[in-house]
């Protein structure tokens, strides 16, 4: 036999996936029917101080209506509630994205969190929250990553490791060297010319940026400094050097390298 505390969690769980259900069917009343007049929710959109009120809190639906009916989805993975005697909370886990989305980002999640009250005698939504997790690039994580790449390049011409030094670099790289042809176009002509130049030492190849600057923008960064390259038992050769890098799903990377030095009389 249920105890009064299950049977209002179970009524609070289906009342909230008849919500989720006529959220995404459109039906505006039934959206609705289930929550207080003095309703306060706090959406994804604004405004930051939250929609307050029945009749505004009715009036965000229509236009979501209209991305739901687009073919995008709205479909509970999670719920757990916890109901007390007059109040009760609830937070789920929700899929909100059309097909194609969805398959871009498969594992981005609505969240959702519900505050309920008892209003003679049944269970009413009072306060409501959606939101998605910030997924807005942190500029210093990316400038560490960007770091990390030449200090993979550093210990990969160190070791010779032609398959790791190219690793990094994006099949439709476009490269400027310092001597040769005009332009190296995509990823087997610039490993060719990786590999010249391990081959081309008698020994480990030492390198270092010390002044490597970067700047990193959305899905794109660029870095510059000067390269400090000394095959073994060489001295140590300057040059400059400029690259810049793309976001993939796989990390960054280079997608363009310009390298010079500066003009002799």
């Amino acid at each position: 036999m249920s105890t009064a505390t299950e049977k209002d969690e179970q009524e609070i769980r289906a009342l909230i996936e008849r919500w989720a259900h006529a959220v995404h069917t459109g039906d505006l009343e039934t959206v609705v029917v289930d929550h207080a007049r003095d309703i306060v929710m706090y959406d994804v959109p604004p405004p930051h101080d939250g929609v307050r009120g029945i009749e505004d809190y009715a009036a965000t639906w229509p236009p979501f209506f209209e991305f739901q009916a687009a073919g995008a989805s709205f479909d509970i993975l999670e719920l757990d509630v916890t109901a007390g005697a007059d109040v009760a909370f609830a937070h789920a886990l929700m899929v909100c994205d059309k097909p194609a989305e969805r398959a871009a980002h498969p594992d981005r999640r609505l969240r959702l969190t519900l505050g309920l009250r008892k209003e003679d005698g049944r269970w009413v939504v009072a306060h409501e929250h959606h939101s998605f997790p910030d997924e807005s690039p942190i500029v210093e994580q990316d400038e560490q990553a960007i770091r990390d790449v030449h200090r993979g390049w550093v210990d990969d011409t160190a070791s010779g490791d032609l398959d790791g030094l190219v690793a990094t670099i994006a099949d439709d790289v476009v490269s400027y060297e310092l001597a040769g042809k005009m332009a190296y176009v995509g990823i087997d002509e610039v490993r060719e010319v990786c590999r010249e130049g391990l081959e081309a030492s008698d020994g480990p190849v030492g390198w270092e940026i010390p002044d490597l600057r970067i700047a990193v923008g959305g899905d794109l960064a660029v870095s510059w400094g000067i390269d400090h390259l000394t095959p073994a038992g060489e001295d140590t050769v300057r040059s400059r050097g400029t690259r810049v890098f793309r976001r993939t799903p796989d990390g960054w990377r280079m997608v363009h390298q310009h390298l010079s030095w500066p003009a002799r009389d």
